[in-house]
């Protein structure tokens, strides 16, 4: 005789409680927490640093960077005066709750408005577990295609807001930036979508003032 033990449900059921006791903590301490998922290259760190250009004036920010290694993201992030850490995940692919709150904990949440956490880059595992954020964002990249909601729909049904980074290089490859919006508005019909380059700053202060204003609202 022997028993069946389903270990990825009991996973996901241990860390879903892990995450809601995270997300009334950082309630509790007003800090709100934004989980930043992308492919690898898709320019989460190019994205926060603009982001981080127009609001690290007008609000308390901490920055942790998830990776299997090294700390070149890290590095980045730090030019700006911002608090910043880096997390290895020793060979994940993606943080769960419990490794969100030690670096939560590791870096402080004292005097903080925004947490970000710029999980490991893949499409895949990251969107499985929730790290206990008050929101979910993904970036997508016009080299990367049109498709890719169809593709990884569990990625795009667990994101608020869906940024569409590098359109400066949409007339140099086959990309449908409405295709690709009625793809991710198929998977999540509530999807906040901007369309953004990080490189040249084009759509990023609309992005960062939808950012302001949930988290004033989320704080009020």
């Amino acid at each position: 005789m022997y028993k069946i033990i389903e270990v990825k449900q009991s996973v996901f059921e241990d860390n879903n409680k892990d995450a809601n006791k995270l997300r009334e903590e950082c309630k509790d301490k007003g800090v709100f927490l934004l989980n930043v998922m992308s492919s690898p290259g898709a320019g989460k760190t190019t994205t926060l640093s603009r982001t981080l250009e127009r609001l690290k004036d007008t609000m308390r920010i901490g920055i942790m960077e998830a990776d299997i290694d090294s700390d070149v993201d890290a590095k980045t992030i730090s030019e700006y005066g911002t608090r910043t850490i880096q997390l290895h995940t020793g060979g994940m692919c993606h943080l769960d709750a419990d490794m969100t709150r030690q670096g939560l904990h590791e870096m402080g949440m004292e005097d903080l408005d925004l947490a970000v956490l710029e999980n490991v880059g893949n499409l895949v595992c990251p969107a499985e577990f929730d790290t206990g954020s008050t929101k979910n964002m993904a970036i997508l990249s016009v080299p990367e295609g049109d498709d890719k909601p169809l593709k990884y729909p569990l990625m795009f049904q667990v994101c608020d807001v869906v940024l569409i980074n590098k359109v400066d290089v949409l007339p140099y490859f086959d990309f449908d930036v409405e295709k690709c919006k009625e793809n991710i508005l198929y998977r999540n019909p509530n999807a906040k979508i901007f369309e953004v380059c990080a490189k040249t700053g084009e759509g990023i202060d609309d992005w960062c003032k939808w950012l302001e204003n949930e988290v004033k609202a989320w704080k009020e």
